[in-house]
């Protein structure tokens, strides 16, 4: 490897292929508090790696790829969390799909949504970015949100927060085809609506990285796009594996705790958010608002719009119930985020308090989810 390519990626050669033989060593074990502190390590390390790589591959590619490639790598990371767990049987499985997806939800919609506005109006007055776009996402994760987790709550066919075959069937399809035609929407029909309204340099690259004097970062060269591709690969793979072994010690924390099962899916949400959230972040920094909101609506879409039709097949062979319908607590704080949402996103601006507003929302959460 080259000194240039090095030079850009630094520690994150290295950390991927580390983290992996942490896996490889800790792979089917249910490890003690000492040895699950150092996977911890490991897990931390390959989720910013992951981050770094996708942040590379995305300045290759371009906005707003570069965020629809982000959402999408990080919901094959819960997806393939959610499986896994759901057949190691371990726990409540059947609310563990619901839970993890409604947290990621709340993370997103509030979590996410709120930290950028706050960091980008903080450090330049006000957080602009575009509300057809934005707009057009949210009512899309709206859509969503009501047709797989509040609909299962009032159906009944099915006694409980179930849905049929057939109900089933039906809400995994209708995901896939809100996903797929809001990003042809993004990608192909309307993909000025999706781009940031100031241009500045992406997080991590410098002057350093400026070869033709342009004042604005190259893009990586090809030969180090395909290596973070390859990276990041390795990264999601290992962030999936180490949070399995892991899963061990936080449902002994969460059972230790006494806290309800919904916890794990908290933290399971947590864990596969956290490259959005700082890739969110630092665009807010910049002033690239609706970089951040594109992070954030895009992974709450790519949550739903892909975890749920995965869910759907792997019920097939899946052991047990999938109880999808959201507790009554649920639905008040998913309308709530809802309303709050869309009086943010229509003016196409937002102050601090809006920020404020949101995260006081997803504090909510968290309380009611450790202390309902």
């Amino acid at each position: 490897m080259s000194a240039s390519t090095t030079g850009r990626l630094g520690w994150t050669v290295f950390t991927p292929p580390v983290a992996a033989i942490v896996l490889a060593f800790s792979w089917g074990t249910h490890p003690p508090p000492v040895a699950a502190a150092l996977i911890g390590v490991a897990l931390i390390g390959a989720v910013l790696a992951g981050v770094h790589h996708a942040e590379v591959v995305a300045h290759k590619v371009g906005e707003p790829f570069g965020s629809l490639l982000l959402a999408v790598a990080v919901t094959v990371i819960e997806v393939g969390l959610i499986v896994m767990l759901m057949a190691s049987g371990n726990g409540e499985t059947a609310t563990l799909a619901r839970d993890t997806v409604f947290a990621a939800l709340m993370i997103t919609l509030n979590g996410i949504v709120g930290i950028a506005l706050m960091v980008a109006a903080l450090r330049h007055h006000l957080a602009t970015f575009n509300p057809e776009g934005t707009g057009s996402a949210l009512a899309t994760v709206i859509t969503l949100a009501g047709l797989t987790l509040v609909v299962p709550a009032f159906t009944t066919s099915e006694a409980g927060p179930f849905l049929t075959g057939s109900q089933l069937t039906f809400a995994a399809l209708a995901s896939l085809v809100l996903y797929g035609s809001f990003v042809f929407t993004q990608t192909v029909r309307h993909r000025d609506f999706f781009l940031p309204n100031t241009v500045s340099t992406p997080a991590g690259w410098t002057a350093d990285n400026d070869i033709d004097g342009d004042g604005h970062a190259d893009p990586p060269t090809t030969r180090e796009a395909w290596i973070s591709v390859g990276l990041l690969v390795l990264s999601l793979l290992t962030v999936v594996g180490l949070a399995k072994v892991e899963s061990y010690s936080i449902e002994d924390a969460v059972d230790w705790f006494g806290f309800p099962h919904a916890v794990v899916g908290v933290v399971i949400a947590l864990l596969v958010l956290a490259p959005e959230t700082i890739a969110a972040v630092r665009a807010a920094r910049r002033d690239r608002v609706q970089i951040s909101l594109n992070l954030a609506y895009g992974s709450a879409m790519a949550s739903i719009g892909l975890t749920i039709p995965a869910i759907a097949v792997a019920s097939i062979w899946l052991e047990g119930e999938l109880a999808l319908g959201l507790e009554p607590i649920q639905l008040v704080l998913l309308i709530l985020s809802a309303i709050v949402s869309v009086l943010t996103v229509v003016p196409g601006r937002a102050k601090p308090m809006n920020g404020v507003v949101h995260l006081v929302l997803l504090a909510a959460f968290l309380l009611l989810t450790v202390a309902p």
